[in-house]
Formats: structure tokens, sequence, C-alpha cells
């Protein structure tokens, strides 16, 4: 009978190289957040159909990031298990970063409203490959007594990667004096070279963790699973189909969690801007070209930084908070102040009012970045971590393809083009989200209680 080795506990500052990738990879994804419905409002996009062109992002996800994981499980060469991954994916997000607020200029190949959403399905495709990796690396090389402070730091750095990422398009129109305002068809200079910086920092940061990470070896790797060693592998779709249909309890309960929490993030990503320009600029539904309208998408990259760094301080302080209680309770109580700070937007009238509500939607942030990665990796087999992890991203695409399909059209006939009322829905849904985590089987909660009989 084989005895299996504990992996060694690892230093605070090899934790933050193995996630420093995290922080580009962020601020990329901080900039498409902010500023692709703003953009493709831009090319020309109506603010009903804003959600449809969201769709290429989780769809591509959904698609992508289970092939990634399951061939990442099956990758060993001189940089790595996971490395190959993150690293050709920042290759390839910072390529698109580039380029997509530049598609006004190859418009000659095609309408310059689908080459947009082109690039937004190309830079989601591209921040999959890079994503999901570094969760599973961050499994493969930590112990599990070690993963709640592993995700932490990788939400803490993904916290202040976005902050940077959200306010760099404020920074430059208000301190540097570059464009804010630009005709319809053309993306305003602050915008653009925003992206440009996000593409470069993305690809440096990991490029720092390929350098400064080790990963196990294979013949190291097998000193900690050695059970696992023995088993034969199907191929490819196959046995990712197989592995799904053997997905652990405690992952579909945390399906149910994710589809809540995810649903109403994605209302929050694609209405947000035109929400705030309307409801509280008083910005009339379709003007995109204003100094009044260009205020309020600044604006909202200011806020979406808010919550942001407010998830990376909390970040640091949820495994203390998970220990004293539960990871299941703290994510409850962090999902709760993420619904109540959606819900207010609908109350306030002063955008300056508007960072208390992302202080709440911080907290959810920080909470759903973290704790279910870590309690889903107590539940499956390390062997399996990569493909997994890719597997549980079903749980994140599939509500935003939900919403995607319905939520323009809802705004458009039922909320009579008042987007608002998409970010009102999305707080019920959090809140629907913190009931659902508390009936979530958590395997360390249960070896917790098996101790103390």
């Amino acid at each position: 009978m084989s005895t299996i080795i504990e992996k060694p506990r690892i230093s605070f500052w090899q934790i933050w190289n193995m996630s420093f990738g995290f922080l580009g990879i962020q601020f990329g994804f901080a900039l498409q957040n902010g500023n692709a419905s703003r953009i493709l409002q831009k090319y020309g996009a109506d603010v009903e159909h804003l959600s449809w062109f969201w769709l290429a992002a989780p769809i591509t996800g959904m698609i992508v990031q289970p092939i990634i994981g399951h061939y990442s499980d099956r990758t060993w060469n001189r940089l790595g298990r996971r490395r190959p991954y993150f690293l050709t994916g920042a290759i390839l997000s910072a390529l698109a970063l580039f380029l997509m607020p530049n598609s006004a200029a190859i418009a000659s190949v095609g309408p310059v409203i689908i080459i947009g959403a082109g690039m937004l399905m190309i830079m989601d495709a591209s921040f999959n490959v890079a994503m999901e990796p570094f969760r599973a690396l961050v499994a493969d090389n930590l112990p599990d007594s070690q993963r709640s402070t592993g995700f932490s730091v990788q939400t803490f750095l993904i916290g202040f990667g976005a902050v940077l990422g959200s306010w760099l398009p404020y920074i430059f129109a208000n301190w540097f004096h570059l464009g804010a305002t630009a005709s319809n068809g053309q993306v305003e200079d602050n915008v653009k070279y925003s992206f440009y910086v996000g593409g470069t920092v993305l690809l440096l940061s990991v490029l720092w963790t390929v350098i400064r990470t080790k990963e196990y070896s294979p013949a190291e790797y097998a000193k900690f699973h050695p059970a696992e060693n023995t088993e034969g592998h199907q191929s490819g779709i196959a046995e990712i189909i197989g592995d799904l249909r053997r997905m652990p309890a405690t992952m579909k309960q945390l399906g149910l969690v994710q589809f809540f929490s995810w649903f109403a993030l994605f209302s929050m990503w694609v209405f947000t801007t035109p929400a705030i320009a309307s409801h509280v600029y008083g910005v009339p539904t379709g003007d995109v070209s204003s100094a009044k309208y260009n205020e309020a998408a600044n604006w909202v990259g200011i806020l979406f930084g808010v919550y942001n760094g407010v998830s990376a301080i909390y970040a640091l302080m949820l495994p203390s908070i998970a220990r004293a209680t539960s990871r299941k309770k703290a994510h409850a109580f962090s999902l709760v102040m993420g619904g109540l700070g959606l819900l207010s937007i609908y109350l306030i009238k002063d955008p300056h009012w508007l960072i208390l509500s992302m202080v709440g939607i911080g907290l959810a942030w920080g909470s759903i970045l973290a704790l279910p990665y870590a309690i889903l990796s107590g539940s499956i087999p390390a062997k399996k971590m990569g493909v997994y992890m890719g597997i549980f991203n079903f749980f994140i695409t599939f509500p935003q393809i939900v919403n995607g399909l319905f939520g323009g059209p809802i705004v458009k006939y039922f909320y009579h083009g008042q987007s608002v009322y998409a970010i009102v829905l999305a707080g019920f849904f959090m809140l629907c989200a913190a009931v659902s985590v508390m009936f979530v089987q958590d395997n360390r909660d249960i070896s917790v209680k098996k101790a103390l009989e």
C-alpha cells in the first residue's frame, strides 16, 4: 500500500510569484468589462443588443476551458505543466487588447460592429486559455491547508490588477488630458491607450510567473499522489464527458451558487454603463457621443476599480473569516453584501454615493473569486484538477449565456430600455446565491466535525 506524502508548505512570496500573472490577466479583463459595452455602442450596438455581443465571451469559455484543463493535466515539458498554457494565453490576450479599440481601422474586411465583437470573442478566449491553468497551478503546488491562502492571494492580485485596469481610462482622460470624446465609429484615445498599456502589463506579469515559479516534475507529483498513477486514461473529449458525469456532489451543489452569482455579475458588467448613464446622469438612451455619456462611462471605470480594490483587501481577510466561521458562512455573508450593493444602485442619484454600492459588490467579488475554488479543490482528485477546474467553468459560463440570450430582450420589452432594472434583478440573484451556498457540502467542514467528535 502506497504512503501518501503531504506536499510541503511554501512561503508567502512563492505563492505571490505563482499568482502574479493573474494581476496582468485581470488588468486586461477589467478593461474588457469596463469598456467593451462602451466600445460596442460606439461601433453601433443598441443597448438591448449588448448582451448578445457579450455572448461570445461565455460561449468561448465554455468550450475552451475544459479542453485546456484536460490537456494541461497531461502536459509535461521544459516549461512545466500549466505554464505553457497561460503563457500562450497571455500572448494572444495582449494582441487582442491592442486590436479591439482599433477595429474601425480594419473595417474594410467587414462591418466594424462584427469585427469588434470578434475581437471581444478572441480576447475572452485568450483570457480563458490563461486563466484556469492559474487556478490549477495553486491546487497543484499547495497542500490543502494553504489553498484558501493561495486563492486569496490570487484574489488580492486580481483585485489590484483590476483596479489599475478599471481606473486607467479615467486617469488618462483627467490627468493626462487624452481625448475623452470621439465620433460614432471611433474609440476615445484615453480608452485606446489604456488597452495598449493593459496588453503590455498582462504579458510582462505572466512572464514573471513563468520565470519565477517552479512546478513539480512527474516523479515528484507521483510521490504526492501514488494511487493515481495506476489508473488508465480515455482519450480527449470522451474523458471530459466521463469526468462531467462523475463530478463530485460538492461541485454540483456549487453549480447552483455559481449560476446565481455569475448571472448577476454578467448583468452588472453588460448594463452598468448604460444604467448609470441614464438613471444617474440623465443621459437619454442611445446617446453615446455626448460629453455627459463619456463622463458617466469614465466614472463607471472608477466604480469598477473601487469594487475590485475592496475585493483585493477583503481577499486577505477571507482565510481568517473562513477559519473563524466556515467557508460557506463567509461566502454567504459576502454574497448578501453584494446583493444589497447591486439593489442600492436603483436608489442612488448622486454618482459619488455609488461608491458605497461598490463596497458591497467588492465583498461579493472577492469571495466569488476565492472561496468556491477553495471548497471545490478539496473535493476533486488531484490528477483531475485541471479538467475539473475547466468543467467548473460551465457553471460560470452557462448563466452568462442564459443572461446573454434573454437579458437584452427583457430590457427592451419588459423594462422599456431602462437597463437599471437589469441591475436590480442582478441584486436579487446575488441574494439567491447567498441562500444556496448554505446547502453545499464542504469536505473540510466534515473533517473538522469528525475531528471534534
